[in-house]
């Protein structure tokens, strides 16, 4: 991971009103967080043979120009809903679709295994297919179509199967 990569994950938070980051890459670890102050912590580490990748991210991530002079959006948690949920796998923006012509992945009401497709979470200009990761039946979709999503945020309510 270069300076570049790093700076644009600080883009991404900034613009899209995120407090908190987490990316892996291979052997690399980067987790940010932003405070309600806008002042920024973070964590980088690499295997040994590359300690030279963890060094950019604390200065470039703490730098005060990057700070935002307004506080963090912050989104109402989601009421807690009985049964399984499939949380948000990375930060990034929610689509329940592949496209905005086509039909959502899922609907409430349609049995899910662990394969299945249930939406798209985009990163830094890369479409990540979400599976569900359990068996069920979806009961509710959490999430807005098209708005961000958070590290952990749940995205769909499952009833186990």
């Amino acid at each position: 991971m270069d300076l570049k990569e790093i700076k644009a994950v600080i883009d991404l938070m900034t613009k899209n009103g995120l407090s908190e980051f987490e990316l892996e890459k291979g052997d690399v670890k980067l987790k940010m967080k932003r405070g309600p102050g806008g002042e920024w912590a973070s964590s980088a580490s690499a295997p040994a043979p590359l300690p030279a990748i963890a060094a950019p991210a604390a200065p470039s991530a703490a730098a005060p120009a990057t700070a935002v002079s307004a506080p963090a959006a912050s989104t109402p948690a989601a009421a807690p809903v009985p049964g399984a949920m499939i949380v948000s796998p990375m930060v990034g923006t929610f689509y329940r679709s592949p496209s905005p012509d086509s039909a959502s992945y899922v609907e409430p009401g349609q049995e899910v295994t662990e394969e299945t497709v249930v939406c798209i979470i985009e990163a830094m200009k890369v479409m990540n297919e979400i599976k569900a990761e359990t068996r069920g039946v979806i009961v509710e979709v959490l999430a807005q179509n098209g708005k961000p999503v958070e590290f952990g945020k749940p995205l769909f309510s499952v009833r186990p199967t």
